[in-house]
């Protein structure tokens, strides 16, 4: 995870100070933020599962937000059943959120009335590309959660935008593109996201993990993280662990947390910062 780390460490060396919209839940004070524009990290998915070990991080929840996304979800009664409240800060008191993720991904209204499943569309399209690999649809394995007809209706607007796969030598990589990304409480979770919803494509498809890419546009650091930061770049990383998958994953609507084991994790103990919203 050095990648990550070195992220860090140019973003409080070098990033620059900048108000933000910004507060904290627990004041209502306005935060300002370190911040670069246009950075790009990249993890070789066969050496390791790339889970932050200076910190510990919450593995199972992580694993129920993406389940969450690939159902098509919106509300937070599944991420509540499973003990997980990341998203809470933004919901209504109905728990929901808006067209979020889930619904971009897995049904992007369309003018005439129909739905586009973008998941669905882009595994098709990942096994068309293994069966000719000079199908066109090879460079068009994208799925994009943001959809400027429903920004407006989000509770948040997509900060993870945009991602796209590719087939190359029995492999499959993805490359994300995140329009803002908060580096030390967001990141690591996007990271072991994008990773482990790479690791379950490439399985139902029958590919090998690749790399996982992850290009970022506005990288910033809370001041009221930097505390913790500071300790965190002291901190030596640990060996990666490594993610099993049991079971069929052909569905990815149905994978069930029961069927990803993280194995072998170790870290540091965890790190905490207040959420800014």
């Amino acid at each position: 995870m050095r990648q990550y780390l070195d992220l860090l460490r140019d973003v409080r060396e070098n990033g620059a100070r900048k108000p933000t919209r910004a507060v904290l839940r627990s004041t209502g004070a306005k935060i300002d933020a370190l911040s670069v524009f246009g950075r790009q990290i990249r993890f070789d998915l066969s050496a390791g599962f790339p889970l932050v070990t200076t910190k510990k991080t919450a593995f199972g929840a992580i694993v129920h937000e993406l389940i969450w996304f690939l159902q098509g979800s919106t509300n937070l009664d599944y991420l509540h059943r499973h003990g997980v409240s990341i998203w809470d800060e933004w919901a209504d008191e109905r728990g929901e959120l808006g067209p979020v993720y889930g619904k971009q991904w897995r049904s992007w209204a369309v003018p005439d009335g129909r739905t586009i499943d973008q998941i669905a569309d882009v595994v098709a399209g990942i096994k068309a590309t293994v069966a000719d690999p000079t199908a066109s649809v090879g460079r068009r394995l994208i799925v994009s959660a943001w959809n400027p007809a429903d920004v407006e209706k989000m509770a948040l607007p997509p900060c993870h935008a945009l991602f796209q796969f590719n087939v190359t030598a029995g492999k499959l990589s993805c490359q994300l593109y995140q329009r803002s990304a908060d580096l030390f409480l967001g990141v690591p979770f996007n990271i072991a996201s994008y990773a482990l919803l790479t690791i379950l494509i490439a399985r139902a498809t029958g590919l090998a993990p690749g790399e996982f890419i992850h290009t970022f546009g506005d990288a910033h650091i809370y001041t009221n993280h930097l505390d913790q930061v500071d300790e965190q770049l002291t901190r030596e990383p640990m060996p990666l662990p490594t993610v099993a998958i049991d079971g069929d994953v052909g569905d990815l609507r149905n994978v069930a947390r029961e069927q990803i084991r993280l194995v072998g994790y170790r870290s540091w103990p965890a790190l905490r910062g207040e959420v800014a919203v």
